[in-house]
């Protein structure tokens, strides 16, 4: 899909009052950031936020990071949390591969929602759930505990996935390929009108 730009996207996200300019920061000081010691949580990726500002109006007691290299998406995001007064969400503009330098160990979980399937063999290294992004996110969990729950439409990136997560020592938990929960993105909710099954994995370590 191609990405539609915004005139100062940038400018317009700052004034975001659940934006963190400057994330790297606040690195091993999160629970200052949201003034208090709750859980945090953490989606890759987080589109135009409906998912993670539903766990947030439905969880008060975690505290959630949207993390979003496109600020032109992150525009939508802000026009939300605009109106809505949530202490317990933040949103960063930073690209997946930064995550170390943002964060200690510091999240209980990490959200990977409709992930860009990368399709091309030569692409492969890019996908969030590639063997370099899971030895990443092994370094930012709490107590090395750790857990990941990923949705995706893409039948071959799903059990690439599988296969990837297994190889890196997860414990499968839950499968689901035609899952419809409670917490949706916005392609998800597309894709479910469509017919699309959208395949769920809950993996820890």
């Amino acid at each position: 899909m191609r990405l539609k730009k915004i005139k100062d996207s940038d400018k317009i996200v700052r004034e975001c009052k659940n934006f963190v300019d400057n994330p790297n920061n606040y690195k091993n000081k999160w629970n200052k950031v949201f003034k208090n010691d709750n859980p945090i949580e953490i989606e890759i990726g987080m589109g135009k936020g409906d998912f993670l500002i539903s766990k947030a109006l439905n969880n008060p007691n975690i505290n959630y990071i949207g993390i979003e290299k496109y600020d032109s998406v992150l525009v939508y995001v802000k026009r939300k949390l605009d109106e809505l007064n949530l202490e317990n969400i933040k949103i960063i503009n930073i690209d997946a591969s930064n995550l170390l330098d943002v964060f200690g160990k510091e999240i209980s979980k990490i959200y990977l929602n409709f992930s860009d399937p990368w399709p091309k063999k030569r692409h492969t290294k890019r996908r969030l759930t590639y063997e370099s992004f899971l030895n990443i996110y092994d370094q930012v969990f709490v107590n090395q505990n750790v857990n990941i729950e990923m949705k995706t439409d893409n039948d071959d990136l799903f059990e690439y996935s599988l296969e990837s997560f297994k190889e890196h020592g997860y414990e499968i938990n839950k499968i689901d390929r035609n899952i419809d929960d409670l917490y949706k993105t916005e392609y998800e909710k597309k894709f479910i009108e469509k017919g699309k099954n959208i395949n769920f994995v809950a993996v820890t370590k």
